[in-house]
């Protein structure tokens, strides 16, 4: 399919500046849904247990919505390419209620696990499609002004999502974590549904000059599928549920290589392929994708960490610690709105340079906080990555859509996305074994982090626990700063130093 004419774009832009307003509403609702359900379950885990059991398999209510969302992400992608974004974000839209409802009527841990998986085949669509929309809706110069705002969103969602689940856990029943997605998810379909209008696309003629009929390659949509399934498996569940090198690991990590072999050959094969090989081929795409890879690593240190070292040596109660995280919900978004006027004038990967150069220095900086120290110190470093970060991702986002036309920007949106959602599971793994490497050595081989952390709970563990537990986390933040350092090095070494931004 080509892509839209300017023209048409532009007037469709122009037309009906109300119309639009309502699908962005409908943008920001169904980002805030993909935002909270990473997060909400979190906090009402204890009651889930009690109510349907299955404490020993309960992690999976996070595995199998992250690894659904995470494998679904190019298929959703390049489906938008071919049939639009509005019947992708729709029909995302649709089977993530369906989920939420299944959910909310879960009778065993199972069933509840099962339906999650559910809920996120429809959270890939929302993901994805919002971000490739936002580029859709507004010209280059407004574009920082919108994602922005979905920035914004999904911070204040993330960070808000286990308050909600244990406030609706505590006074009213976990049932209804999953059953207020249903008139919120409602009222964005509708919106999707009565406003947006895409401008019809003509298929690109066939040989025999005639319309040629859209392909979906869904040979590479299972084996992507399949291979995304299989390794991040082995890399949730390595070193939790088995040690890395017992032969369940080791076994997911060979059929995952092997998927990967069959991927390559079926995509190479495929007449439009899921994963086009452009997306690597074309130097851009590539510098970003594996950037924001890097991102999604380094941001495991402050999202998983953080809050255990506010708890378990600041002694902080669990809602001020969740405030010496939350506070970079508040330095990203204006960061990333502010960023336009820095990267007009040094362009986009200058600009992400600066971000990602001063987020590193934040880093190196952690291990270097006094112990046992006070809460506004490590604030203040949240609040100044937040900062960074804003400079660092948007330029990338926003500058990666605008190389690419209307055809190509699916795709490409989807590709960062699920680097960005790989490198944050690889991340979990890594600094989960090097957190829990730190301890064990400082602790004379005693413990991981998680029974480290009960047992300062429970007033049983002896101050040099909170020692190791600093050292623990601030390992896991020099591996983040290391993580930025190689993003630095991929965007100056990879990246042009001006994108090709096509003309609209």
């Amino acid at each position: 399919m080509g892509d839209i004419r300017p023209a048409t774009r532009e007037d469709a832009r122009a037309a009906a500046p109300h119309g639009r307003r309502a699908v962005v509403a409908a943008l920001m609702l169904s980002m805030a849904l993909a935002a909270l359900d990473s997060t909400v379950v979190s906090t009402a885990v204890p009651q889930i247990v009690g109510d349907l059991g299955g404490f020993s398999v309960f992690s999976w209510l996070f595995s199998g919505y992250l690894l659904a969302v995470t494998v679904t992400l190019p298929v959703y992608g390049k489906l938008s390419d071919t049939f639009g974004r509005k019947p992708v974000l729709i029909a995302g839209a649709a089977l993530f209620l369906l989920g939420s409802l299944l959910c909310a009527l879960a009778w065993n841990m199972g069933a509840l696990i099962a339906f999650r998986v559910v809920q996120g085949l429809g959270g890939g669509a929302l993901q994805g499609t919002v971000q490739t929309l936002a580029a859709d809706l507004y010209p280059l110069k407004e574009r920082p002004k919108i994602q922005s705002k979905l920035s914004t969103v999904w911070a204040v969602s993330a960070v808000a999502g286990p308050g909600l689940g244990g406030i609706l856990a505590a006074y009213a029943d976990w049932r209804w974590i999953f059953l207020v997605n249903l008139p919120i998810g409602a009222v964005a379909l509708w919106l999707i549904v009565r406003h947006l209008h895409e401008p019809r696309r003509e298929p690109a003629p066939s040989a025999g000059n005639a319309p040629a009929r859209a392909r979906v390659d869904w040979a590479g949509a299972l084996a992507v599928f399949a291979c995304g399934g299989v390794l991040l498996v082995a890399l949730v569940q390595g070193g939790v549920a088995w040690p890395w090198l017992s032969w369940p690991s080791l076994a997911l990590f060979g059929t995952g290589l092997a998927l990967s072999g069959l991927v390559v050959v079926v995509e190479r094969r495929a007449a439009a392929p899921i994963i086009p090989g452009w997306v690597w081929r074309r130097r851009t795409i590539a510098a970003v994708n594996l950037a924001l890879g890097a991102l999604g690593l380094l941001m495991v240190a402050p999202t998983v960490f953080l809050p255990t070292y506010a708890q378990s040596v600041l002694g902080l109660e669990p809602v001020a610690a969740g405030f010496v995280l939350s506070v970079w919900t508040l330095s990203w978004p204006l960061s990333a709105a502010l960023s336009q006027h820095v990267y007009r004038r040094i362009g986009f990967r200058d600009t992400a340079l600066l971000g990602i150069g001063a987020a590193t220095l934040i880093l190196f900086a952690f291990p270097f906080l006094p112990y046992p120290g006070a809460a506004w110190q490590p604030a203040l470093l949240m609040l100044l990555l937040g900062a960074a970060l804003g400079l660092f991702q948007l330029p990338l986002l926003v500058g990666v859509q605008s190389t690419v036309g209307w055809s190509e920007r699916g795709t490409t949106t989807a590709s960062v996305l699920f680097c960005r959602q790989t490198g944050q599971t690889i991340g979990a793994s890594v600094f989960g074994a090097v957190a829990n490497g730190v301890l064990a050595a400082r602790l004379g081989g005693a413990g991981d982090l998680d029974s480290v952390t009960r047992a300062l709970d429970a007033g049983t563990a002896p101050d040099v626990t909170r020692h190791a537990i600093a050292g623990a986390v601030h390992a896991v933040y020099l591996g983040a700063a290391c993580a930025a350092a190689l993003a630095f090095l991929v965007l100056l070494c990879v990246a042009p130093r001006r994108f090709p931004v096509l003309t609209e």
